[in-house]
Protein backbone atom coordinates (compact mmCIF):
# COMPACT_ATOMS: atom_id res chain seq x y z
CA UNK A 1 0.00 0.00 0.00
CA UNK A 2 1.75 3.60 -0.66
CA UNK A 3 2.16 5.61 2.16
CA UNK A 4 3.22 9.54 2.56
CA UNK A 5 6.30 8.42 2.82
CA UNK A 6 7.17 6.56 -0.17
CA UNK A 7 4.39 8.71 -2.55
CA UNK A 8 7.63 10.60 -4.64
CA UNK A 9 10.33 8.07 -6.59
CA UNK A 10 14.24 8.76 -5.50
CA UNK A 11 15.50 11.82 -7.10
CA UNK A 12 17.77 9.53 -9.51
CA UNK A 13 15.20 7.38 -11.49
CA UNK A 14 14.76 5.36 -14.81
CA UNK A 15 11.39 4.12 -15.68
CA UNK A 16 12.53 0.96 -17.94
CA UNK A 17 15.13 -0.26 -15.11
CA UNK A 18 12.60 -0.25 -12.58
CA UNK A 19 10.86 -2.70 -14.01
CA UNK A 20 13.31 -4.67 -15.61
CA UNK A 21 16.61 -4.96 -13.91
CA UNK A 22 15.53 -6.03 -10.32
CA UNK A 23 13.30 -8.69 -12.56
CA UNK A 24 16.12 -9.77 -14.70
CA UNK A 25 17.88 -10.37 -11.10
CA UNK A 26 16.33 -12.09 -9.29
CA UNK A 27 13.28 -13.76 -11.69
CA UNK A 28 15.51 -13.86 -15.10
CA UNK A 29 13.50 -16.91 -16.04
CA UNK A 30 10.15 -15.76 -15.46
CA UNK A 31 7.78 -15.36 -18.37
CA UNK A 32 7.78 -11.77 -18.60
CA UNK A 33 5.54 -11.69 -22.15
CA UNK A 34 3.20 -13.69 -24.06
CA UNK A 35 2.14 -13.40 -26.87
CA UNK A 36 -0.47 -15.51 -28.72
CA UNK A 37 -1.06 -14.98 -32.66
CA UNK A 38 -2.81 -16.28 -35.29
CA UNK A 39 -3.81 -20.30 -35.05
CA UNK A 40 -3.25 -20.42 -31.47
CA UNK A 41 0.78 -19.61 -32.05
CA UNK A 42 2.86 -18.66 -28.82
CA UNK A 43 5.96 -16.52 -28.34
CA UNK A 44 7.35 -15.68 -24.79
CA UNK A 45 9.76 -13.82 -23.83
CA UNK A 46 11.42 -14.27 -20.01
CA UNK A 47 12.42 -11.46 -17.81
CA UNK A 48 16.19 -12.03 -18.54
CA UNK A 49 15.76 -11.88 -22.45
CA UNK A 50 13.20 -8.39 -22.14
CA UNK A 51 16.07 -7.25 -20.15
CA UNK A 52 18.90 -7.77 -22.39
CA UNK A 53 16.87 -6.65 -25.48
CA UNK A 54 15.77 -3.73 -23.98
CA UNK A 55 19.66 -2.87 -23.03
CA UNK A 56 20.70 -3.60 -26.75
CA UNK A 57 18.20 -1.57 -28.72
CA UNK A 58 18.84 1.29 -26.06
CA UNK A 59 22.70 0.69 -27.11
CA UNK A 60 21.91 0.80 -31.03
CA UNK A 61 19.38 3.82 -30.98
CA UNK A 62 22.68 5.99 -29.50
CA UNK A 63 25.21 3.84 -31.72
CA UNK A 64 22.78 5.82 -34.26
CA UNK A 65 23.78 9.15 -32.82
CA UNK A 66 20.79 9.85 -31.12
CA UNK A 67 20.89 12.23 -28.19
CA UNK A 68 19.86 12.05 -25.06
CA UNK A 69 16.07 13.38 -25.10
CA UNK A 70 15.67 13.21 -28.54
CA UNK A 71 12.11 11.72 -29.57
CA UNK A 72 11.72 8.48 -31.32
CA UNK A 73 8.45 7.67 -32.91
CA UNK A 74 7.03 3.58 -32.42
CA UNK A 75 5.05 2.91 -35.86
CA UNK A 76 4.37 -0.16 -35.12
CA UNK A 77 1.30 -3.19 -34.74
CA UNK A 78 0.73 -5.38 -32.02
CA UNK A 79 4.22 -7.13 -31.88
CA UNK A 80 6.68 -7.85 -29.09
CA UNK A 81 9.43 -5.27 -30.47
CA UNK A 82 6.89 -2.77 -29.86
CA UNK A 83 7.32 -2.79 -25.88
CA UNK A 84 10.80 -3.76 -26.41
CA UNK A 85 11.91 -0.52 -28.57
CA UNK A 86 9.33 1.89 -26.08
CA UNK A 87 11.58 0.68 -22.84
CA UNK A 88 14.76 0.53 -25.26
CA UNK A 89 14.20 4.03 -25.97
CA UNK A 90 13.99 4.89 -21.82
CA UNK A 91 16.59 3.14 -20.82
CA UNK A 92 18.63 4.69 -23.58
CA UNK A 93 17.24 8.49 -21.76
CA UNK A 94 15.95 9.18 -25.17
CA UNK A 95 11.78 10.01 -25.44
CA UNK A 96 9.56 7.30 -26.82
CA UNK A 97 6.64 8.71 -29.16
CA UNK A 98 3.84 5.17 -28.98
CA UNK A 99 1.31 5.55 -32.27
CA UNK A 100 -1.20 3.90 -33.70
CA UNK A 101 -0.79 2.31 -37.24
CA UNK A 102 -4.43 3.36 -37.72
CA UNK A 103 -3.01 7.13 -38.23
CA UNK A 104 -3.33 7.85 -41.64
CA UNK A 105 0.22 9.27 -42.79
CA UNK A 106 -1.10 13.04 -42.73
CA UNK A 107 -1.82 12.21 -39.04
CA UNK A 108 1.29 10.87 -38.77
CA UNK A 109 3.33 13.71 -40.64
CA UNK A 110 2.06 16.18 -37.92
CA UNK A 111 3.13 14.31 -35.15
CA UNK A 112 6.86 13.96 -36.40
CA UNK A 113 6.64 17.49 -37.27
CA UNK A 114 5.31 18.72 -34.28
CA UNK A 115 7.16 16.68 -31.70
CA UNK A 116 10.78 16.91 -33.88
CA UNK A 117 11.18 13.32 -34.08
CA UNK A 118 14.58 12.18 -34.72
CA UNK A 119 13.64 8.52 -35.72
CA UNK A 120 10.99 6.27 -36.43
CA UNK A 121 10.62 3.04 -35.62
CA UNK A 122 8.74 0.83 -38.75
CA UNK A 123 6.98 -2.62 -37.45
CA UNK A 124 5.76 -5.33 -39.82
CA UNK A 125 3.26 -4.57 -42.31
CA UNK A 126 4.03 -0.60 -42.74
CA UNK A 127 5.34 0.67 -46.11
CA UNK A 128 8.26 3.33 -46.76
CA UNK A 129 5.23 5.55 -47.25
CA UNK A 130 4.13 5.31 -44.25
CA UNK A 131 7.32 6.87 -42.20
CA UNK A 132 6.56 10.15 -43.04
CA UNK A 133 9.66 12.49 -45.02
CA UNK A 134 11.21 14.54 -42.83
CA UNK A 135 14.96 16.03 -43.02
CA UNK A 136 17.64 14.05 -40.78
CA UNK A 137 15.06 11.91 -39.50
CA UNK A 138 16.23 8.31 -38.99
CA UNK A 139 14.32 5.25 -40.17
CA UNK A 140 14.32 2.74 -38.41
CA UNK A 141 13.15 -0.99 -39.26
CA UNK A 142 12.73 -4.53 -38.12
CA UNK A 143 15.64 -5.52 -39.31
CA UNK A 144 17.54 -2.85 -37.56
CA UNK A 145 15.60 -3.61 -34.32
CA UNK A 146 16.79 -7.30 -34.40
CA UNK A 147 20.78 -6.35 -35.38
CA UNK A 148 20.03 -4.15 -31.83
CA UNK A 149 18.93 -6.88 -30.08
CA UNK A 150 21.30 -9.22 -30.88
CA UNK A 151 24.51 -6.12 -30.64
CA UNK A 152 26.50 -5.95 -27.59
CA UNK A 153 24.31 -4.11 -24.67
CA UNK A 154 24.22 -1.11 -22.70
CA UNK A 155 25.96 -1.86 -19.48
CA UNK A 156 23.18 -0.10 -17.16
CA UNK A 157 19.93 2.33 -18.42
CA UNK A 158 20.90 5.58 -18.66
CA UNK A 159 21.26 7.94 -15.40
CA UNK A 160 18.31 9.64 -15.30
CA UNK A 161 16.21 11.94 -13.16
CA UNK A 162 12.85 11.16 -12.05
CA UNK A 163 11.63 14.50 -13.52
CA UNK A 164 13.31 14.00 -16.75
CA UNK A 165 11.39 13.56 -20.13
CA UNK A 166 10.61 9.65 -20.87
CA UNK A 167 7.20 9.63 -22.86
CA UNK A 168 5.12 11.91 -25.28
CA UNK A 169 1.59 10.44 -25.93
CA UNK A 170 -0.72 12.45 -28.21
CA UNK A 171 -3.91 13.02 -27.37
CA UNK A 172 -7.10 15.14 -28.94
CA UNK A 173 -7.21 18.85 -27.10
CA UNK A 174 -9.87 21.51 -27.69
CA UNK A 175 -8.37 22.39 -31.48
CA UNK A 176 -8.10 20.70 -34.40
CA UNK A 177 -4.90 19.08 -33.92
CA UNK A 178 -4.21 16.71 -30.98
CA UNK A 179 -1.65 17.79 -28.54
CA UNK A 180 1.21 15.94 -26.51
CA UNK A 181 0.94 15.12 -23.00
CA UNK A 182 4.73 14.71 -21.89
CA UNK A 183 5.51 12.26 -19.44
CA UNK A 184 8.46 12.02 -17.13
CA UNK A 185 10.38 8.68 -15.91
CA UNK A 186 8.65 9.42 -12.17
CA UNK A 187 4.72 8.58 -14.11
CA UNK A 188 5.76 5.00 -14.07
CA UNK A 189 6.14 4.99 -9.94
CA UNK A 190 3.22 7.04 -9.71
CA UNK A 191 0.71 4.32 -11.15
CA UNK A 192 1.85 2.26 -7.90
CA UNK A 193 -1.23 3.06 -5.71
CA UNK A 194 -3.23 1.10 -8.74
CA UNK A 195 -1.75 -1.71 -8.08
CA UNK A 196 -2.96 -2.44 -4.82
CA UNK A 197 -6.65 -0.58 -5.07
CA UNK A 198 -7.87 -1.00 -8.15
CA UNK A 199 -5.94 -4.02 -9.76
CA UNK A 200 -5.05 -6.08 -7.14
CA UNK A 201 -1.84 -7.20 -8.77
CA UNK A 202 1.27 -8.62 -7.05
CA UNK A 203 4.11 -10.90 -8.79
CA UNK A 204 1.84 -13.95 -8.97
CA UNK A 205 -0.48 -12.29 -11.16
CA UNK A 206 -0.93 -13.22 -15.00
CA UNK A 207 -2.54 -10.35 -16.36
CA UNK A 208 -4.11 -10.11 -19.93
CA UNK A 209 -5.12 -7.45 -21.81
CA UNK A 210 -7.23 -7.08 -24.78
CA UNK A 211 -5.69 -4.24 -26.10
CA UNK A 212 -3.57 -2.92 -28.64
CA UNK A 213 0.45 -1.75 -27.19
CA UNK A 214 0.09 1.52 -29.17
CA UNK A 215 -2.78 2.41 -26.90
CA UNK A 216 -1.65 3.73 -23.27
CA UNK A 217 -3.97 2.04 -21.42
CA UNK A 218 -2.27 -1.40 -22.86
CA UNK A 219 1.12 -0.20 -22.48
CA UNK A 220 0.43 0.83 -18.95
CA UNK A 221 -2.12 -1.89 -17.61
CA UNK A 222 -0.63 -4.93 -19.59
CA UNK A 223 2.64 -4.16 -20.07
CA UNK A 224 4.51 -1.23 -17.47
CA UNK A 225 2.02 -2.32 -14.57
CA UNK A 226 2.90 -6.29 -14.15
CA UNK A 227 6.73 -5.53 -15.13
CA UNK A 228 6.87 -3.13 -12.18
CA UNK A 229 5.17 -6.15 -9.90
CA UNK A 230 6.96 -9.08 -11.52
CA UNK A 231 4.13 -10.21 -13.25
CA UNK A 232 3.29 -11.98 -16.54
CA UNK A 233 1.72 -10.17 -19.34
CA UNK A 234 -0.16 -11.55 -22.00
CA UNK A 235 -1.29 -9.68 -25.47
CA UNK A 236 -3.03 -11.41 -28.37
CA UNK A 237 -1.66 -10.18 -32.12
CA UNK A 238 -4.17 -12.72 -33.76
CA UNK A 239 -7.02 -11.99 -36.12
CA UNK A 240 -10.01 -9.68 -33.97
CA UNK A 241 -12.54 -12.62 -32.73
CA UNK A 242 -15.38 -11.10 -30.54
CA UNK A 243 -15.27 -14.94 -28.67
CA UNK A 244 -11.53 -15.29 -28.15
CA UNK A 245 -11.31 -13.59 -24.57
CA UNK A 246 -12.40 -16.01 -22.81
CA UNK A 247 -10.51 -18.94 -24.39
CA UNK A 248 -7.61 -16.86 -23.49
CA UNK A 249 -8.36 -16.97 -20.05
CA UNK A 250 -8.51 -20.50 -19.41
CA UNK A 251 -5.97 -21.18 -21.61
CA UNK A 252 -3.08 -18.77 -20.47
CA UNK A 253 -4.23 -19.10 -16.84
CA UNK A 254 -5.07 -15.24 -16.38
CA UNK A 255 -5.79 -13.95 -12.89
CA UNK A 256 -6.67 -10.63 -14.18
CA UNK A 257 -8.40 -9.69 -17.46
CA UNK A 258 -8.41 -6.02 -18.69
CA UNK A 259 -10.60 -4.91 -21.03
CA UNK A 260 -12.96 -1.82 -21.93
CA UNK A 261 -16.61 -2.19 -21.17
CA UNK A 262 -17.51 -2.69 -24.77
CA UNK A 263 -15.07 -5.67 -24.72
CA UNK A 264 -17.05 -7.41 -21.63
CA UNK A 265 -20.82 -6.81 -23.55
CA UNK A 266 -19.51 -8.30 -26.87
CA UNK A 267 -18.19 -11.24 -24.58
CA UNK A 268 -21.49 -11.76 -23.15
CA UNK A 269 -23.48 -11.29 -26.28
CA UNK A 270 -21.19 -13.49 -28.58
CA UNK A 271 -19.13 -15.76 -26.51
CA UNK A 272 -20.10 -19.04 -25.17
CA UNK A 273 -18.41 -18.07 -21.26
CA UNK A 274 -20.03 -21.68 -20.44
CA UNK A 275 -17.55 -23.34 -22.29
CA UNK A 276 -14.32 -21.76 -20.75
CA UNK A 277 -12.89 -22.72 -17.20
CA UNK A 278 -12.69 -18.99 -16.03
CA UNK A 279 -11.83 -20.54 -12.18
CA UNK A 280 -8.61 -18.63 -12.63
CA UNK A 281 -9.86 -15.02 -13.17
CA UNK A 282 -10.06 -13.25 -9.75
CA UNK A 283 -11.91 -10.28 -11.49
CA UNK A 284 -11.90 -8.06 -14.45
CA UNK A 285 -10.92 -4.52 -14.85
CA UNK A 286 -12.44 -1.92 -17.07
CA UNK A 287 -11.55 1.71 -18.34
CA UNK A 288 -11.62 4.07 -21.03
CA UNK A 289 -15.70 4.66 -21.28
CA UNK A 290 -18.03 4.75 -18.56
CA UNK A 291 -19.14 1.20 -16.64
CA UNK A 292 -22.92 0.99 -16.50
CA UNK A 293 -24.31 -0.85 -13.42
CA UNK A 294 -26.94 -3.23 -15.52
CA UNK A 295 -23.28 -4.13 -17.65
CA UNK A 296 -21.56 -4.88 -14.44
CA UNK A 297 -24.43 -6.88 -13.18
CA UNK A 298 -24.57 -9.12 -15.67
CA UNK A 299 -21.04 -9.83 -15.87
CA UNK A 300 -21.13 -10.70 -12.67
CA UNK A 301 -24.27 -13.08 -13.14
CA UNK A 302 -22.68 -15.00 -16.22
CA UNK A 303 -18.95 -15.55 -14.65
CA UNK A 304 -19.01 -15.12 -10.61
CA UNK A 305 -16.31 -12.67 -11.30
CA UNK A 306 -16.41 -8.82 -10.00
CA UNK A 307 -15.71 -6.14 -12.57
CA UNK A 308 -13.58 -2.75 -11.23
CA UNK A 309 -14.28 0.64 -12.84
CA UNK A 310 -11.37 3.10 -13.23
CA UNK A 311 -11.39 6.53 -14.26
CA UNK A 312 -8.19 8.17 -15.62
CA UNK A 313 -7.09 10.87 -18.79
CA UNK A 314 -3.30 10.77 -20.46
CA UNK A 315 -2.20 13.32 -18.47
CA UNK A 316 -2.31 11.04 -15.02
CA UNK A 317 -3.52 7.85 -16.02
CA UNK A 318 -6.12 6.28 -13.78
CA UNK A 319 -6.32 7.74 -10.34
CA UNK A 320 -9.53 7.02 -9.25
CA UNK A 321 -11.35 3.27 -9.12
CA UNK A 322 -13.17 0.51 -7.72
CA UNK A 323 -11.18 -2.40 -6.55
CA UNK A 324 -10.11 -4.72 -3.85
CA UNK A 325 -9.71 -2.18 -1.16
CA UNK A 326 -12.29 0.33 -2.24
CA UNK A 327 -15.78 -2.07 -2.97
CA UNK A 328 -18.00 -1.23 -5.47
CA UNK A 329 -20.75 1.54 -5.82
CA UNK A 330 -22.85 0.85 -9.08
CA UNK A 331 -22.75 4.57 -11.32
CA UNK A 332 -19.54 5.67 -9.75
CA UNK A 333 -16.07 4.21 -11.27
CA UNK A 334 -14.72 4.89 -7.29
CA UNK A 335 -13.07 6.75 -4.96
CA UNK A 336 -9.45 8.75 -5.48
CA UNK A 337 -6.72 5.56 -4.59
CA UNK A 338 -5.07 6.38 -1.42
CA UNK A 339 -2.15 8.38 -1.27
CA UNK A 340 -4.26 10.79 -4.09
CA UNK A 341 -4.94 13.84 -3.44
CA UNK A 342 -8.28 14.75 -5.64
CA UNK A 343 -10.69 17.73 -5.07
CA UNK A 344 -13.82 19.30 -6.72
CA UNK A 345 -13.27 22.87 -8.00
CA UNK A 346 -15.49 25.18 -9.26
CA UNK A 347 -15.67 25.89 -12.85
CA UNK A 348 -14.54 29.36 -12.20
CA UNK A 349 -12.75 31.57 -9.51
CA UNK A 350 -10.73 30.53 -6.94
CA UNK A 351 -9.37 27.12 -6.82
CA UNK A 352 -11.38 26.22 -3.29
CA UNK A 353 -12.26 22.87 -2.93
CA UNK A 354 -16.25 22.31 -2.87
CA UNK A 355 -18.00 20.78 -0.11
CA UNK A 356 -18.98 17.10 -0.51
CA UNK A 357 -22.13 16.78 -3.25
CA UNK A 358 -21.08 19.83 -5.10
CA UNK A 359 -20.50 19.46 -8.88
CA UNK A 360 -17.61 20.85 -10.15
CA UNK A 361 -13.83 20.23 -11.93
CA UNK A 362 -12.59 16.98 -11.16
CA UNK A 363 -9.02 18.14 -10.11
CA UNK A 364 -5.33 16.03 -8.63
CA UNK A 365 -2.88 17.85 -6.61
CA UNK A 366 -0.22 18.81 -9.04
CA UNK A 367 2.64 16.55 -6.63
CA UNK A 368 0.93 13.49 -7.81
CA UNK A 369 3.91 11.82 -9.17
CA UNK A 370 1.71 10.45 -11.77
CA UNK A 371 1.07 14.02 -13.38
CA UNK A 372 2.33 14.85 -16.86
CA UNK A 373 5.55 17.23 -16.91
CA UNK A 374 2.93 19.55 -19.05
CA UNK A 375 2.01 19.83 -22.86
CA UNK A 376 4.30 19.91 -25.61
CA UNK A 377 4.46 23.42 -26.82
CA UNK A 378 1.23 24.18 -25.92
CA UNK A 379 1.72 26.91 -22.71
CA UNK A 380 -1.54 28.28 -23.01
CA UNK A 381 -3.45 25.00 -23.08
CA UNK A 382 -0.92 24.14 -20.23
CA UNK A 383 -2.00 27.48 -18.21
CA UNK A 384 -5.63 26.47 -18.54
CA UNK A 385 -5.76 23.48 -16.92
CA UNK A 386 -3.50 24.88 -13.87
CA UNK A 387 -5.40 26.05 -10.94
CA UNK A 388 -3.28 27.07 -7.96
CA UNK A 389 -2.02 23.84 -6.08
CA UNK A 390 -4.36 21.83 -8.87
CA UNK A 391 -4.45 19.84 -12.05
CA UNK A 392 -7.75 19.97 -13.92
CA UNK A 393 -8.64 17.91 -16.69
CA UNK A 394 -11.99 19.15 -17.81
CA UNK A 395 -14.10 16.36 -16.54
CA UNK A 396 -16.94 17.22 -14.35
CA UNK A 397 -18.04 15.64 -10.83
CA UNK A 398 -19.01 15.32 -7.45
CA UNK A 399 -18.00 13.70 -4.25
CA UNK A 400 -20.29 11.71 -1.91
CA UNK A 401 -19.83 11.41 1.82
CA UNK A 402 -18.06 8.92 1.65
CA UNK A 403 -15.71 9.97 -1.25
CA UNK A 404 -16.79 8.56 -4.49
CA UNK A 405 -16.75 10.50 -7.40
CA UNK A 406 -19.69 10.85 -8.67
CA UNK A 407 -19.22 11.64 -12.89
CA UNK A 408 -21.18 14.97 -14.81
CA UNK A 409 -19.61 14.90 -18.05
CA UNK A 410 -16.83 17.28 -19.65
CA UNK A 411 -16.40 20.94 -19.16
CA UNK A 412 -15.94 20.52 -22.90
CA UNK A 413 -16.63 18.65 -25.77
CA UNK A 414 -14.23 16.31 -26.22
CA UNK A 415 -15.74 13.16 -27.20
CA UNK A 416 -14.41 9.51 -26.13
CA UNK A 417 -14.12 6.94 -29.12
CA UNK A 418 -13.46 3.54 -27.41
CA UNK A 419 -11.19 4.64 -24.71
CA UNK A 420 -9.45 7.54 -27.02
CA UNK A 421 -10.26 11.14 -26.81
CA UNK A 422 -10.99 13.07 -30.31
CA UNK A 423 -11.54 16.66 -30.70
CA UNK A 424 -14.54 17.36 -32.77
CA UNK A 425 -13.09 20.14 -34.15
CA UNK A 426 -10.26 17.63 -36.04
CA UNK A 427 -13.24 15.79 -37.25
CA UNK A 428 -15.23 18.70 -38.17
CA UNK A 429 -11.68 20.05 -40.13
CA UNK A 430 -11.49 16.64 -42.12
CA UNK A 431 -15.28 16.79 -43.48
CA UNK A 432 -15.60 20.68 -43.78
CA UNK A 433 -13.31 20.16 -47.00
CA UNK A 434 -15.73 17.62 -48.63
CA UNK A 435 -17.43 19.45 -51.45
CA UNK A 436 -20.75 18.62 -50.81
CA UNK A 437 -21.11 19.55 -47.59
CA UNK A 438 -21.55 23.56 -46.51
CA UNK A 439 -21.46 23.52 -42.55
CA UNK A 440 -20.76 20.32 -40.02
CA UNK A 441 -21.21 19.57 -36.15
CA UNK A 442 -19.62 16.75 -34.62
CA UNK A 443 -20.55 15.26 -31.27
CA UNK A 444 -21.57 12.28 -29.42
CA UNK A 445 -24.53 10.32 -30.23
CA UNK A 446 -26.46 7.57 -27.83
CA UNK A 447 -27.43 4.47 -29.51
CA UNK A 448 -28.57 2.79 -26.23
CA UNK A 449 -28.27 4.09 -22.48
CA UNK A 450 -24.64 3.06 -22.25
CA UNK A 451 -23.15 3.13 -25.70
CA UNK A 452 -21.95 6.66 -27.21
CA UNK A 453 -20.46 7.07 -31.29
CA UNK A 454 -19.59 9.44 -32.76
CA UNK A 455 -21.57 10.99 -35.04
CA UNK A 456 -21.11 13.74 -37.49
CA UNK A 457 -23.95 16.37 -38.60
CA UNK A 458 -24.14 17.87 -41.74
CA UNK A 459 -25.78 20.48 -43.58
CA UNK A 460 -25.42 19.72 -47.18
CA UNK A 461 -24.00 22.22 -49.65
CA UNK A 462 -27.44 23.31 -52.18
CA UNK A 463 -28.37 20.71 -54.60
CA UNK A 464 -26.05 18.14 -53.17
CA UNK A 465 -27.49 15.07 -52.10
CA UNK A 466 -24.35 13.36 -50.10
CA UNK A 467 -24.62 10.06 -48.67
CA UNK A 468 -23.67 8.92 -45.12
CA UNK A 469 -21.79 6.09 -46.74
CA UNK A 470 -19.53 8.20 -49.13
CA UNK A 471 -18.99 10.88 -45.85
CA UNK A 472 -18.22 8.22 -43.31
CA UNK A 473 -15.80 6.80 -46.40
CA UNK A 474 -14.12 10.13 -46.94
CA UNK A 475 -13.00 10.66 -43.48
CA UNK A 476 -11.83 6.65 -43.12
CA UNK A 477 -9.15 7.70 -45.89
CA UNK A 478 -8.01 10.76 -43.87
CA UNK A 479 -8.27 9.80 -40.08
CA UNK A 480 -7.99 7.08 -37.86
CA UNK A 481 -10.29 4.40 -37.85
CA UNK A 482 -11.28 5.66 -34.13
CA UNK A 483 -11.66 9.09 -35.12
CA UNK A 484 -13.78 8.09 -38.23
CA UNK A 485 -17.22 8.99 -37.64
CA UNK A 486 -19.84 5.80 -37.14
CA UNK A 487 -23.14 7.56 -37.90
CA UNK A 488 -24.25 10.39 -40.01
CA UNK A 489 -27.23 12.78 -39.80
CA UNK A 490 -28.25 15.01 -42.14
CA UNK A 491 -29.71 18.75 -41.35
CA UNK A 492 -30.93 22.16 -42.64
CA UNK A 493 -29.20 24.26 -40.19
CA UNK A 494 -26.82 23.95 -37.33
CA UNK A 495 -28.02 24.82 -33.58
CA UNK A 496 -26.00 28.12 -32.65
CA UNK A 497 -25.29 30.78 -30.31
CA UNK A 498 -26.71 34.10 -30.65
CA UNK A 499 -22.77 34.81 -31.16
CA UNK A 500 -22.85 32.22 -33.94
CA UNK A 501 -20.87 29.30 -32.27
CA UNK A 502 -22.38 25.72 -33.40
CA UNK A 503 -24.00 24.22 -30.18
CA UNK A 504 -22.84 20.61 -30.08
CA UNK A 505 -24.57 19.47 -27.10
CA UNK A 506 -27.79 20.61 -29.26
CA UNK A 507 -26.69 18.45 -32.19
CA UNK A 508 -28.36 15.35 -31.66
CA UNK A 509 -31.85 16.68 -30.56
CA UNK A 510 -31.50 18.78 -33.53
CA UNK A 511 -31.45 15.32 -35.62
CA UNK A 512 -34.25 14.00 -33.82
CA UNK A 513 -36.77 17.00 -34.72
CA UNK A 514 -36.18 16.82 -38.42
CA UNK A 515 -36.60 12.76 -38.26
Amino acid sequence: MTTPDDRQPPPRFNAARYCLAENARTRGGKTALVMVGDGGHVSRLTYAEADRAVRGIAAGLLGLGLKRGERVMIRMGNEADYVLVYFGALAAGLIALPSSPQLTPQEASFLVENAGVSAIVMGEGLSEAAAPDRPGCLRIGLQDIAAMKAGAPLADYADTAADDPATLVYTSGTTSRPKGVLHAHRAIWGRRPMHAHWLGLTESDVMLHAGTMNWTYTLGVGITDPWACGATTVLYNGPRDRGIWPRLIAEQGATLFAAVPSVYRQMLKYADLGRHDLSCLRHGVTAGEALSPELATAWHAATGKPLYEALGMSEISTYVSSGPTIPVRPGSPGRPQPGRRVAILPPDGPPDPLPAGETGLLAIHRSDPGLMLGYWQRPDEEAAVLRGEWFTGGDLASLDADGYVWFHGRNDDLMNAMGYRVSPVEVEGVLAGHPDIAEVGVAELAVRADLSVIAAFVVPRPGAQPDAESLIAWCGERLAAYKTPRAIRFLDTLPRTANGKVQRKRLADAADRMS
